[in-house]
């Protein structure tokens, strides 16, 4: 019976140990799935009530196409080069654009490599490399660059600041580590080992000497608001962290966040209170 029961014992073992593998397999290959999730199809600026929206066109460091929406800024104000977050495309953050602009700031939201409009498939390294690139277009026309990241391109927006000298880096809704909510969420799995797009914020924030404003909601149940209090402590000064009591992390924008972002700067110096 004994003899049984290790045998039962060593099947069940290895049946476990298999499926275990074919788990983690499963999620190492199909990883970017769950990070990356492009949808819907890119409007024309002018059907979302941003007739002065320019569509451009970038070719990236390998030649990829990507597709952006381009507004120049009035005399005198900067223009920002926003990141946006994993989901769906730029076009559905046209409520946002059209705040931005209403203030006479310029900006540049380039669909990321993979999302409507733009060629490629999406990655970390791919991701910074074509948001630098982005950054010095924008360099090369003049005037001030504010770096916006929402969410995912928290990440993108944090290395971007890290190689590039803007204005100011605003973090709307970010994480301390893409690999750490990976963990918090996998904690059977070794994501460390695993992880091909861990977007270490924490680490390149340290490497950010342009003011910080971090803008996070305690309702947040994608990235807790906890994520960005950490990250805000790796940050240098100047930096301000702005928690939007019942934000959620959707609706920051309809909570007042541009309202936080100009007053933040104009303390700072960045742009005029007149």
């Amino acid at each position: 019976m004994r003899r049984i029961a290790l045998r039962i014992a060593g099947v069940a073992a290895a049946i476990a140990a298999a499926a275990y593998l074919s788990a983690v397999g499963y999620l190492f290959a199909f990883q970017r799935d769950y990070v990356f999730k492009p949808s819907g199809e890119l409007a024309l600026p002018a059907d979302k009530d941003l007739p002065g929206v320019e569509v451009i066109t970038l070719n990236a460091a390998d030649s990829t196409h990507l597709t952006g929406w381009y507004q120049a800024p009035k005399p005198g104000l900067p223009t920002l080069l926003y990141f946006h977050g994993n989901a769906g495309n730029i076009s559905e953050r046209s409520s946002r654009f059209q705040q931005i602009v209403g203030s006479g700031f310029g900006f540049l939201a380039m669909s990321y490599r993979g999302y409507p409009g733009s060629g490629g498939s999406p990655s970390e390294v791919a991701l910074v490399s074509d948001g630098a690139g982005a950054f010095d277009w924008l360099a090369a026309k003049g005037g001030p660059i504010i770096i916006y990241g929402e969410s995912l391109g928290t990440g993108v927006a944090t290395e971007v600041a890290a190689e590039r000298q803007g204005q100011a880096l605003i973090l709307e809704a970010p994480y301390a580590a893409a690999l750490d909510i990976a963990a918090a969420t996998y904690p059977w799995v070794p994501v460390g080992l695993l992880m091909r797009d861990p977007f270490l914020s924490r680490e390149y924030i340290q490497q950010v000497d342009v003011p910080v404003l971090i803008i996070h909601g305690t309702a947040d149940q994608v990235i807790p608001v906890e994520q960005g209090k950490k990250l805000f402590e790796f940050a240098r000064e100047p930096k301000k962290l702005a928690i939007i009591e019942g934000g959620t992390h959707s609706d920051l924008w309809k909570k007042g966040l541009w309202k936080i972002v100009l007053d933040l700067l104009q303390d700072q110096g960045v742009v005029s209170s007149d």
